[in-house]
């Protein structure tokens, strides 16, 4: 995935997370974020990658995010790979 379909993909998640009545607040809750900052960083990568992880941190809510945006259910996982600090690390 390029760093331009893995934005819009983040984007959109972002889009879908903003919608959400029940999952927005744990968001903004856990990550410090504002009402202003998702608006402002929106178009940051750094930010669409925080709102990836976030996510990915439930099967259930991967699966509900991909659902109401028709993703395959690993692309929020290969977008988040595309955006900067997305890298698998590699011990060995």
């Amino acid at each position: 995935m390029n760093c331009d379909v893995a934005e819009t993909t983040a984007l959109r998640a972002l889009g879908w997370l903003a919608a959400s009545d029940d999952l927005l607040p744990v968001f903004m809750g856990a990550s410090g974020a504002s009402a202003e900052d998702l608006k402002t960083n929106a178009t940051d990568p750094d930010f669409l990658g925080s709102v990836l992880d976030f996510l990915m941190m439930d099967d259930a809510w991967v699966i509900a995010c991909c659902e109401a945006l028709t993703l395959p259910y690993d692309s929020l996982m290969q977008a988040r790979a595309a955006l900067p600090g997305g890298q698998q690390m590699h011990w060995t």
